[in-house]
């Protein structure tokens, strides 16, 4: 019997191709859609229906069923109110870590299994094997970033089908088929909500407390609208503009002060504020056997796009991690989470918790 695979299927043209290439490689393949957000289903935002839709043309293509599923109640305990709790506390939260962790490859792969599943896949550009989580062929497109909190027994029944392939040749494979979805935009914004205006989308669920603005010398700059809505080593959307008794060097957030509800800001791109020496993360989500190996010399990087970075990593310590790098780090942001690699393999990784200038 061949063995039957499950594609959580987005609506995009990484997962529609995915689910080709599953088929062509004789596995008996099923599609799911999942809908995790119905708090504005009216809304010019919402592309649930389009997507559906999109789903649904695919799968009528390439003669796949297509089960739908509806995980809002899932999400919203177990992602949303996570990413609220977190910029409530100033701090910048990535919701599609949390969201792989929760919702893609826990509450789907749940479901897959009650359907017959012997594996689930995704569109996500990544490779698994043995086990391991390996980087994917296309280094751009590289999502191991954001699936370091998977479980590794999920990872085990997890497929992914692009992970040798460039996003070009997805594209291609998609055009030749002539795929609803072979030009569609990637997309962007937060995890299963999409693009917001994000001021206003934050107002929504949390109440925004204005302050002052002041620099490092705890000058009075200005005002700022609520500590939420900026981050560290932000430039735009501070106001401040020109002042007679300053240089023209743009101005950047280099930290907050929660008891004050202060934005703390300095002028120039190398600011000493800007830059951290090491970090304090929480508990890592190992995806290799590291624990022994205390203190590890490997590699990290705090956010997607960064280049990967020299450290080291100290034992545990009441549940925390000291780690330290080899060069020192701009705009390293609580919240956040930096992950551990290995060559090609990612380690796993953690929150950060404290910065360490």
């Amino acid at each position: 019997m061949k063995a039957k695979v499950i594609v959580g299927m987005s609506g995009g043209v990484d997962s529609s191709v995915a689910a080709w290439l599953l088929k062509e490689q004789g596995y008996d393949v099923e599609g799911l859609f999942m809908k995790n957000w119905e708090q504005d289903d009216t809304e010019e935002y919402c592309a649930a229906a389009v997507d559906l839709a999109d789903a649904q043309a695919v799968a009528n293509q390439l003669n796949i069923p297509l089960h739908s599923v509806n995980f809002a109640q899932e999400y919203w305990q177990r992602v949303f109110t996570h990413f609220l709790n977190e910029y409530e506390l100033g701090r910048t939260p990535n919701p599609d870590v949390l969201c792989n962790k929760e919702i893609k490859f826990n509450a789907f792969l749940k479901h897959a299994l009650t359907l017959g599943a012997d594996y689930i896949a995704t569109g996500h550009y990544a490779k698994v094997s043995d086990g391991a989580l390996l980087k994917a062929k296309d280094r751009e497109k590289d999502q191991t970033y954001f699936l370091h909190a998977v479980d590794r027994d999920s990872l085990k029944k997890t497929l992914f089908p692009i992970g040798n392939y460039q996003k070009s040749e997805i594209r291609e494979f998609a055009k030749e088929l002539g795929l609803v979805t072979h030009d569609k935009k990637d997309s962007t914004g937060i995890c299963f909500i999409g693009e917001r205006r994000f001021k206003t989308f934050l107002n929504e669920f949390i109440l925004a407390r204005p302050g002052e603005i002041r620099s490092t010398r705890n000058e009075l700059l200005g005002q700022h609208d609520g500590l939420m809505f900026y981050t560290l080593g932000q430039r735009q959307g501070l106001g401040i503009g020109g002042r007679q008794d300053s240089n023209e060097e743009p101005w950047y957030v280099v930290d907050k002060d929660l008891s004050t509800n202060t934005l703390i800001v300095a002028q120039g791109s190398n600011h000493p504020m800007l830059f951290s020496q090491g970090l304090i993360c929480g508990p890592i989500h190992w995806l290799a056997d590291c624990e022994d190996k205390m203190p590890l010399t490997c590699y990290a990087k705090t956010r997607y796009r960064q280049p990967e970075q020299a450290c080291v990593i100290s034992p545990e310590n009441s549940g925390q991690h000291y780690v330290m790098f080899s060069d020192l780090q701009r705009a390293v942001t609580p919240g956040q989470y930096i992950v551990f690699y290995e060559k090609n393999q990612c380690l796993g990784g953690a929150t950060i918790e404290q910065i360490i200038r």
